[in-house]
């Protein structure tokens, strides 16, 4: 009976360290980093402080704004992000682990609207960092699962894109204070463009 319920224990574990294995192969992950001419506070006001104004510094985002009683950007501040004019294909994001010292935070994805990622997985960590000459490095650190999660793999180069567009709408922004459009952005990236 002793030797029984030991492989029982033994089954169950296997089983659940199995599915658990299998759960994690399902989560992808990338990074995109740049430097920018940007001195890393005036990045960092952008992406963190304006935190409910991503709409002026990304390409795709049509409109965004804070919610749930949120007032500015910082530990626990949510905003939502709208993909369409309608409003049906958007984000709602949560900023945690915010860091100001270290300019980095974690922004979670807590609900997907039309979107086919997965919230309980989806998350990605903005860093700033100073450089010399008034530069500064602007990193995205992501990881996601998608809903099915065979589109994965098929999804990771349409972020990683997304990503590098966003780091160039936020150089330009900084710059010359002008809103980026989805209208204005192909004229600006040609700017850009090395």
């Amino acid at each position: 009976m002793k030797n029984s319920s030991r492989l029982g224990a033994l089954l169950v574990f296997v089983i659940t360290m199995a599915a658990h294995a299998q759960e994690q192969k399902k989560v992808q992950a990338f990074k995109v980093s740049k430097v920018i001419d940007v001195p890393a506070e005036q990045v960092w006001q952008i992406i963190a402080e304006d935190y409910g104004a991503i709409a002026y510094s990304h390409p795709k985002i049509i409109s965004s704004e804070y919610v749930n009683g949120s007032l500015m950007g910082g530990e626990g501040a949510e905003r939502v992000c709208n993909f369409n004019e309608k409003g049906t294909k958007f984000l709602k994001e949560k900023m945690v682990d915010y860091d100001p010292e270290n300019m980095r935070f974690v922004n979670k994805v807590y609900q997907a609207g039309k979107f086919p990622v997965d919230p309980d997985y989806t998350k990605a960590v903005y860093k700033v960092d100073a450089m010399a000459d008034n530069k500064s490095r602007i990193s995205f650190d992501m990881q996601y699962r998608t809903k099915p999660a065979i589109m994965g793999g098929i999804a990771k180069g349409g972020f990683k894109k997304l990503i590098e567009d966003y780091f160039i709408a936020i150089e330009h922004h900084a710059k010359t204070g002008e809103r980026v459009t989805k209208e204005n952005f192909k004229a600006i990236k040609k700017q850009y463009a090395k």
